[in-house]
């Protein structure tokens, strides 16, 4: 990084021209019809022609001409317009299109070739403040301006590094860009920017002299590229791979805003990849995300709140943003109206409640903050990302049964009911989590079924996402075993029973474990089990029995338990091959699974066929293990197994002896 402090980029005549086309220096204002080449008169004329001059202010045909004069005069001139060329806010469209429509952008790529050094600068710099517009950056990186600022990165005059980065930076919000970068080599040009020594980064500006200065403007420009790139995962495993991890690690200490603000920003970015997780936790980079977190700035509170609801998913990342503090400054951030018309911050802060609300030592915590009422009041924000994600915190919270009573006290149950009729997929994944929790409560399922909740829940079954089925199927068992008069109660919606066991012909293995844990509760009732019989419950349930998803299994073996009870149901099941396949459940190393298939195998154990297709299956050494479990209801059902085929055995001796 060692090299000349070049910041302005000011006129020498006596510099030798380096390649640059000789024209006439030409300064703003000048009368040029004698010095240029051709007349330029002429040329207004034609871009008159093609845009209404009195569009354009007169600074669009001031800049125009200052761009031929670098087109057509010598180093000199070309350096004194590239000088004049910023004085003007170029970080105005219309000054933008002035360059590009005049063939600008061309020149200052190609200035980059130069070996003039005020030339580059002063390329560089326009081309910074222009390369935000997106129609520019995609013409510059046409014009193969990646591979020459690539080869800039590494320039020793450190302005020259920073605002090569800067560039980059803009470009690299386009793919394109953002390939080129990796494939000529910028991803490890951008990591050397970072390494400075933390001295500076902790150490306040005024206290650092202008040498020490620019080395944190290098790392603020190489952390701003960076993040850039970091939107493509092949460059984000290509940073992981060029050790970018330590020293990410280092800059993340910096007391320094503009510094911290992109380096929280691709932090939360590469934060996607498992990886990148892990070296947030082990790299010890959790108490800096959170002292940060507490910073004032919105767009630095942010990008730490992403980065927590990428990283909180890990047990152990939680516990130490737990331990840190963070869900005070997260709760803090929720609770305060001033972050409400901030709906990027406000999505990412209740996003990391969310993650770090999955476990109960959490919620605990989130309880002792009072989280609960500040997140049902987030309920009636307009923004989606926001709604989903409170509602994903409350389904956490609501695992408790003290947070039901409170999301009803405060008039979350009609929030969470009336977005049951959003179409924001996300949204409709979580809210009927909440509301399953919030079932299991008497007084809350009595508010949801007077609201009409449960019809609502079950109108998602046809929602054409599996993720909402699901997780509205899962709902359904403790709305319908816990409403009162549940049974007529199912009945009453006109075509829902049909609905939910044409589910089961589902590719979906999570659709389809919820849709038996629902029926399983549904064919409780003898009624609605006669319904779902006829329409064909005990076939598509028998065709599952074949799966090795121990999940699926463990809801499986539920509903054909409670889909025995009614006509000629477990003499089908029967017939249609269903016992041999449910007897090899028991060699599951699933307790679950084996609770469930004892379960159904006593129910099935009724009729005396189907308890001599299970001896030749080989059920009775399984029983005889589990039935000395010390879960209850697979020793009652593993004995009342037994008992049915012992019983059998006894008959047949009998009749054997009177022959």
């Amino acid at each position: 990084m060692e090299g000349d402090n070049v910041s302005n980029f000011s006129a020498d005549g006596g510099q030798d021209n380096v390649g640059l086309p000789r024209i006439v220096m030409v300064t703003e204002g000048s009368d040029t019809s004698a010095s240029s080449p051709s007349s330029t008169s002429s040329e207004e004329d034609n871009w008159a022609d093609l845009i209404k001059s009195s569009d354009i202010p007169p600074e669009y045909w001031h800049i125009q001409k200052l761009v031929k004069y670098m087109k057509a005069g010598n180093q000199t001139a070309t350096m004194v317009a590239l000088s004049c060329l910023k004085d003007y806010d170029l970080t105005i469209e219309v000054n933008q299109r002035a360059i590009q429509e005049i063939g600008g952008l061309e020149l200052l790529v190609n200035l980059l070739e130069t070996r003039d050094l005020c030339c580059i600068l002063g390329s560089l710099a326009v081309l910074k403040d222009i390369t935000p517009n997106i129609d520019i950056r995609k013409k510059v990186t046409d014009l193969g301006a990646i591979p020459l600022l690539v080869g800039l990165l590494s320039d020793p005059a450190r302005d020259v590094q920073i605002l090569a980065a800067e560039t980059v930076a803009n470009l690299g919000r386009i793919r394109k860009s953002r390939k080129f970068c990796r494939k000529f080599g910028g991803i490890p040009k951008l990591i050397d920017l970072l390494d400075i020594k933390e001295r500076y980064l902790i150490t306040p500006r005024e206290e650092l002299t202008l040498d020490e200065l620019q080395f944190l403007d290098i790392a603020r420009a190489g952390a701003k590229a960076l993040w850039s790139m970091s939107y493509s995962q092949r460059n984000r495993e290509a940073m992981r791979k060029f050790g970018m991890i330590p020293l990410i690690a280092r800059v993340l200490k910096t007391i320094h805003l503009d510094v911290a603000v992109p380096a929280f920003g691709l932090l939360q970015m590469c934060a996607n990849e498992t990886s990148f997780q892990l070296a947030i936790q082990t790299e010890k980079m959790v108490p800096d995300l959170i002292k940060h977190l507490g910073n004032e700035d919105k767009d630095l509170k942010t990008h730490c709140s992403l980065a927590i609801y990428k990283c909180a998913s890990d047990p152990v990342t939680r516990e130490m943003i737990r331990d840190a503090g963070g869900l005070e400054l997260l709760v803090k951030a929720a609770a305060d109206d001033t972050n409400r018309p901030n709906k990027p911050l406000l999505a990412a802060v209740t996003g990391a409640l969310w993650k770090c609300a999955n476990s109960e030592i959490s919620v605990k915590k989130l309880d002792q903050l009072e989280a609960v009422p500040i997140l049902i009041k987030l309920l009636d924000d307009e923004n989606d990302n926001v709604l989903t994600n409170a509602a994903g915190a409350l389904a956490e919270c609501a695992k408790l049964p003290p947070n039901r009573d409170k999301i009803r006290i405060n008039g979350g149950i009609p929030m969470l009911v009336h977005h049951l009729s959003n179409t924001h997929k996300p949204l409709l994944e979580n809210v009927p989590l909440v509301l399953m929790e919030c079932a299991k409560d008497e007084k809350c399922m009595s508010e949801i079924d007077e609201l009409d909740g449960v019809r609502l829940i079950w109108s998602l079954l046809k929602n054409d996402s599996k993720k909402v089925q699901t997780n509205a199927a899962l709902a359904l068992s403790p709305c319908v075993q816990n409403a009162t008069d549940s049974g007529e109660m199912v009945r009453s919606f006109v075509g829902a029973l049909e609905l939910t066991v044409d589910l089961l012909d589902s590719d979906d293995h999570n659709v389809l474990s919820a849709v038996c844990a629902a029926i399983a509760t549904i064919a409780r009732d003898r009624e609605n089990l006669a319904v779902i019989s006829d329409h064909g419950v005990v076939a598509k349930l028998s065709k599952l029995v074949s799966t090795t998803d121990d999940h699926l299994r463990a809801s499986l073996g539920v509903a054909i338990a409670y889909c025995c009870d009614w006509a000629q149901n477990r003499q089908e099941f029967g017939k249609r091959g269903a016992i041999t396949p449910l007897v090899n459940y028991m060699t599951s190393r699933d307790p679950i699974v084996h609770r469930a298939t004892a379960l159904a195998l006593y129910h099935l154990s009724f009729y005396s066929i189907n308890c001599v297709t299970m001896h030749a299956a080989g059920v009775v050494q399984f029983l005889l293990e589990t039935i000395g479990s010390k879960d209850p209801v697979l020793q009652e059902a593993s004995a009342g197994c037994l008992c049915n085929i012992r019983k059998l055995a006894l008959a047949t001796e009998k009749i054997k002896l009177k022959q």
